[in-house]
């Protein structure tokens, strides 16, 4: 059976919308016949789409056209009876093109009498779709109900928009139910015996009628909104924990100036298709089968089920059919699951913020089941810490909340356990939760030793810290400058930098990484980190990484004061320079005067087969930064080195000894928990566990890699690698296209040739950055894959979506590094579908 349906658009935008539509309609129909008068001329109604065929989970089957009429709801009410022959027309025209049924949308419902004097001028059955749409929005509401805990009985409901014909029904439904309502009507109070007409005389007790919307506010928080004018609930006013079903069209809800968390807003009386519903094969995942709505899915339901017979006309609504047709829609795979606010599909974080405000005393206040645990922890990083950030964890499935570690293991809630290849990016070389380290923690906090005694004493643990960092550091760096992160020390030896000499500018390197400070960021090598803040500091210049010839070229102009550099580059993607590069950017800074600042945040401690990795050419800097897993990552600590020197040089007056200093850094605590981890990492010899497993792991790896040319590189020391991605996507949306073109009857070449060069720049530009994008989801597909079959953590670098990470602790071992061998091999074969 075929059906019809008229849509209308619900603001101006959407007729815009419609407006683009029909203009690229005809003009795709004048290329391929060319041009006549008639293409041209004035439309009752402007084609939107068709469905060749859809075919529910009971296998029946339907086909439908859906055209628009080009009016808005304000339009319409300007001139009802002229739109009611117009709606007239449309229905002989979709008959004439093989309708046996056809739906009404929207005002096109509401003129005509709600369908009935339009059903008695057309020879064609006709519906409203109102019945749907109505059993739409009620179940919304009970499943809002249900998620928050909220018994329907006696629970009070704002009905908005009644006596019209959904905002009845749903009324009707709500007090079958046991709730009590608010009908919120327009008009005065003369009115009250009509419309209390409409109510069996048995529920009148439950009800009271309000003219006013202020009436609701102050004590509601359930709302069932479905009137004909739209803007009438002001969600700012709303209390905290409300929920708002608006099944109106345009939207009961004014737009809102800011976003509240702790209300939700649904979209309601929206029918979306399951998974065994098919819409025809071509179709594919662009089938519009998600939030449809109810009007629309009604036609569609009756058309399966071959009803050639009106439905939902008039006011009154008979109940039985409102249930019936969501029974059948049911049995034909069509749910109001999903629900959606604004167009976004709801999940249960969006219940969090709401269910404070319905929880009763003798409900308790803390998640029971692990997954409960996990969402709102969730919905408390999203609410209150960074709500994209929980978007992103979500979509690429690693929204996990670990409650507990060891070595390279974690556990998350479930009891479901974790190989750690990221280790806090560089912070855990001595594994999590390492027991010399905790038993350190335990003793000192046991033994009540001061952990905060700046300028009023001398740090007992700090100092002992300080010593034991001088004897480890290669040359004489025997000042320590205590700080609480890598970028903090890096902070801190830009500024021992430029208090050590006079003028001139800093050098750093491309793709170099070094902390997202102000100062630490001037000289970090990576514009996206850089674009928001600038401008940063003055006479910082980038250099080449790994080119001698661009360091000595910008030394020999005699105006550096310090080169910034990393050994290896970490974030930007574990590149090792060639051998001996290290040695001659020593060699030349020293010819040339400049100071040279090693930041060892991440390959310090071991982690590339040395204690530093500078000492892979016995290289002393002038500077040495450390940090990340000085204190095993159990406290927050950072150090900035020098020779006294230099310190003195800079620092070394009663008036500028302390032009530099930081409240918590080198506090007793971190101290104690820092030497704690330095004796791990010399008594268990990560550094050489690091060296020997690391490079079985990097030989490994490179013999997989070379079976796939979709990895670039696989590289780095000790146990700092990272894999290089390169599956791309160049030039595959212009070969769509192209593939497209001689294909369809009109003429996109064409098409294109024709739009002004701005546009196209902006087209170029915007297919460039999605085709960029998809090679990074390949990336993450593979992050995502090894930890959800595979059970193993690894992520991306800062600098790169390309390039990921291995960065497991040093304490990894033969087996551990073989699980993980094995587990990419498998990923990368299940990832080359398409072999470049």
């Amino acid at each position: 059976m075929k059906f019809g349906f008229i849509a209308h658009p619900t603001s101006v935008g959407l007729k815009r919308h419609a407006k683009l539509i029909d203009l690229t309609e005809r003009s795709f129909r004048e290329q391929d016949r060319g041009f006549s008068p008639e293409l041209w001329q004035w439309r009752n109604l402007v084609p939107f789409f068709a469905l060749d065929e859809v075919v529910s989970s009971t296998g029946a089957r339907c086909s439908g056209i859906v055209d628009y009429m080009p009016l808005t709801a304000e339009e319409m009410l300007a001139d009802p009876r002229t739109v009611a022959r117009r709606v007239e027309a449309g229905i002989e025209d979709l008959k004439a093109r093989g309708a046996e049924i056809v739906g009404l949308g929207g005002f096109t419902g509401i003129v005509g009498n709600r369908g009935i004097h339009t059903a008695e001028k057309v020879k064609i059955p006709v519906t409203t779709g109102n019945s749907l749409t109505a059993y739409a929005a009620y179940q919304n509401l009970l499943q809002a109900m249900e998620k928050l805990d909220v018994s329907p009985v006696d629970t009070e409901v704002a009905v908005v928009g009644y006596p019209g014909s959904i905002a009845l029904a749903i009324a009707l439904l709500l007090l079958e139910q046991g709730c009590r309502l608010t009908l919120v009507h327009r008009g005065g109070d003369e009115k009250r015996e009509q419309l209390l007409g409409y109510i069996p005389q048995a529920f009148h007790s439950a009800i009271r009628l309000s003219n006013r919307m202020e009436d609701c506010y102050e004590n509601l928080r359930f709302y069932v909104a479905a009137t004909s004018t739209g803007g009438v609930i002001d969600p700012a006013r709303l209390r905290p924990g409300s929920v708002v079903v608006d099944a109106a069209l345009p939207r009961d809800v004014m737009p809102a100036h800011t976003v509240r968390s702790d209300i939700l807003l649904i979209d309601g009386g929206l029918i979306s298709a399951g998974p065994e519903v098919s819409f025809g094969d071509a179709a594919g995942n662009f089938a519009p089968k998600m939030f449809m709505n109810g009007c629309l899915a009604e036609t569609l339901i009756l058309s399966l089920e071959g009803r050639r017979d009106s439905y939902s006309l008039g006011r009154v609504l008979p109940l039985e059919k409102v249930l019936e047709i969501g029974e059948l829609a049911q049995r034909h795979g069509f749910t109001t699951h999903p629900m959606a606010s604004a167009g976004e599909r709801i999940g249960d974080e969006h219940y969090r913020d709401l269910q404070p405000h319905h929880r009763s005393s003798s409900q308790g206040a803390t998640a029971s089941s692990h997954g409960e645990q996990r969402e709102a922890s969730l919905a408390r990083f999203r609410r209150h810490i960074n709500p994209l950030l929980a978007d992103f964890y979500q979509f690429n499935h690693c929204e996990r909340v670990f409650q507990s570690g060891s070595g390279c293991t974690l556990t998350d809630l479930d009891g479901t356990r974790y190989l750690d290849f990221v280790a806090g990016y560089g912070c855990l070389n001595t594994g999590h939760n390492h027991p010399k380290i905790t038993a350190a923690i335990r003793e000192y906090l046991a033994a009540e030793h001061p952990t905060f005694v700046q300028y009023v004493s001398v740090p007992y643990h700090t100092a002992l810290l300080a010593e034991r960092l001088s004897q480890l550091a290669p040359g004489d760096l025997s000042r320590v400058f205590f700080s609480n992160s890598g970028t903090e020390a890096v902070e801190a030896a830009i500024k021992l930098a430029l208090a050590a000499t006079d003028s001139g500018r800093l050098l750093y390197c491309e793709n170099g990484y070094h902390g997202k400070t102000l100062g630490a960021l001037s000289v970090t090598g990576r514009q996206r980190h850089r674009n928001a803040f600038e401008p940063l500091l003055p006479q910082c210049s980038e250099i080449p990484f790994g080119c001698l010839e661009s360091l000595e070229a910008e030394l020999r102009k005699g105006d550096v004061r310090a080169l910034v550099i990393e050994p290896i580059q970490g974030e930007g993607g574990a590149i090792v320079p060639a051998d001996g590069y290290l040695g001659e950017v020593r060699r030349l800074c020293t010819h040339y005067g400049a100071l040279l600042i090693l930041d060892e945040v991440q390959t310090g401690l071991g982690r590339t087969g040395k204690l530093f990795c500078c000492e892979w050419e016995n290289v002393v800097p002038d500077i040495l930064v450390l940090s990340k897993s000085l204190s095993g990552g159990a406290i927050p600590i950072g150090a900035t080195l020098c020779s006294p020197t230099l310190w003195d040089t800079a620092y070394g007056s009663i008036d500028r000894c302390i032009l530099h200093t930081s409240t918590f850094g080198g506090g007793n605590l971190a101290a104690a928990t820092a030497l704690a981890t330095l004796d791990v990492i010399e008594e268990e010899n990560l550094a050489e566990n690091a060296r020997l497993v690391g490079a079985r792991l990097l030989d490994a790896l490179r013999e997989i890699a070379a079976q796939y040319p979709f990895i670039r590189a696989v590289r780095g020391r000790g146990l700092m690698l990272a894999i290089e991605f390169c599956q791309s996507f160049e030039g595959s949306i212009e070969s769509t296209v192209q593939e497209l073109a001689h294909r369809l009857p009109w003429n996109p070449r064409s098409s294109y040739r024709m739009l002004p060069d701005s546009a196209k720049r902006h087209l170029d530009k915007a297919i460039a950055e999605l085709e960029s994008s998809m090679q990074d989801m390949f990336v993450l597909r593979f992050v995502s894959k090894l930890s959800q079959e595979h059970g193993i953590l690894t992520f991306l670098t800062a600098n790169s979506n390309r390039i990921m990470r291995i960065q497991p602790p040093l304490v990894l071992t033969e087996a551990e590094a073989s699980q993980f061998i094995l587990a990419f091999d498998s990923v990368c074969r299940d990832m080359s579908t398409f072999l470049d």
